[in-house]
């Protein structure tokens, strides 16, 4: 509502500005027809420029679009100038804008004139809103960063214990169980990969598609054989991706999910194709009791997604009331 207000006083400055003079000196309505009709699809090619080509095409790879779509706004700009000021104008007060004689050439070049103004005005307003809100995404990924280090080094004491100490449980449960030694390795696993962190927190797409399959092992070994998981994944080798960023949409399919079901289990795809990574999971919805106190909820994921990859991703929900699936799309 607050940048529709902004809009609407900046058209009303401009519209004064022009037509200020026009109205004290008392010109006619339909002196200033053409001006108007002029005017009217300059302010239409603003925001088609504003709100659509611009948003779209201003980037570095759609340069080949986004000149396309601004030649098809000039012949826009030219052609409803013609049926306007040349046709409609004509029948409806008998006056044209232009001469029968005027080439068709001359009127083009014209047009072009008029209209490149509100191709370059739009760019710049788009471009300096945009450096606003990286500015401000940068200075709150800061903030995140620093909220993380400091809670990063709270906590690090803790899990590394936990670790070492998985690790020696491990070594007691070997003469035991093979299968409580082999729970206790995958768990141990788990945390290691949690714990080895890169500098940029970015890390092969195929580590982190062999922690989801050790996560979904953990559970198979707690609920099996009444536990049903169908994972795939294709083109998956050594992309770079942001670390844990696909558990927690597993971890809400297993937490919100029905498990023991044979005919609809949790259905989990990965993949990607031409740097383009599609991760879809959907689960049956279960209606039991569940515990709320663990789980990463969607909201922080959200969260997470738009500081890592701004413009770069797209969640999809959808709950029909008998199945939950979302799909992340991440540009690598």
């Amino acid at each position: 509502m607050k940048t529709i207000l902004i809009h609407i006083i900046c058209w009303v400055l401009v519209l004064a500005y022009l037509y200020g003079e026009v109205l004290i000196k008392g010109v006619t309505l339909r002196q200033s027809a053409f001006d108007i009709s002029m005017n009217f699809i300059q302010i239409l090619e603003f925001y088609i420029c504003y709100l659509l080509i611009y948003p779209f095409f201003l980037k570095r790879d759609k340069i080949l679009q986004l000149i396309g779509s601004l030649l098809l706004t000039i012949a826009f700009f030219i052609a409803s100038r013609y049926l306007i000021e040349q046709v409609l104008y004509f029948e409806w007060f008998g006056m044209k804008n232009y001469s029968d004689d005027t080439k068709a050439s001359k009127y083009i070049s014209d047009n072009i004139y008029y209209s490149i103004s509100f191709l370059v005005i739009p760019a710049a307003i788009y471009s300096v809103q945009q450096n606003f809100k990286t500015e401000k995404a940068n200075q709150k990924l800061k903030a995140e960063v620093v909220k993380s280090e400091l809670a990063f080094l709270k906590s690090q004491i803790n899990p590394h214990f936990l670790y070492n100490t998985l690790n020696y449980v491990y070594s007691l449960a070997i003469p035991v169980s093979d299968k409580l030694a082999n729970a206790v390795l995958r768990l141990s696993d788990l945390m290691r990969y949690t714990l080895n962190e890169s500098p940029d927190g970015m890390v092969n797409l195929d580590k982190e598609v062999a922690y989801l399959e050790g996560y979904i092992e953990l559970f198979k070994m707690r609920f099996e054989p009444n536990f049903h998981v169908d994972f795939t994944s294709l083109g998956v080798s050594q992309q770079k991706i942001a670390a844990l960023v696909l558990i927690p949409f597993v971890e809400n399919a297993f937490k919100h999910g029905v498990l023991n079901d044979q005919a609809q289990p949790v259905r989990i795809r990965l993949k990607v194709q031409n740097k383009r990574l599609s991760f879809e999971v959907s689960n049956k919805i279960s209606h039991a009791q569940k515990d709320h106190s663990s789980g990463v909820g969607l909201a922080n994921v959200h969260r997470r997604l738009d500081l890592i990859y701004p413009d770069k991703h797209d969640l999809l929900v959808s709950n029909n009331g008998n199945t939950y699936k979302t799909t992340l799309i991440l540009n690598l």
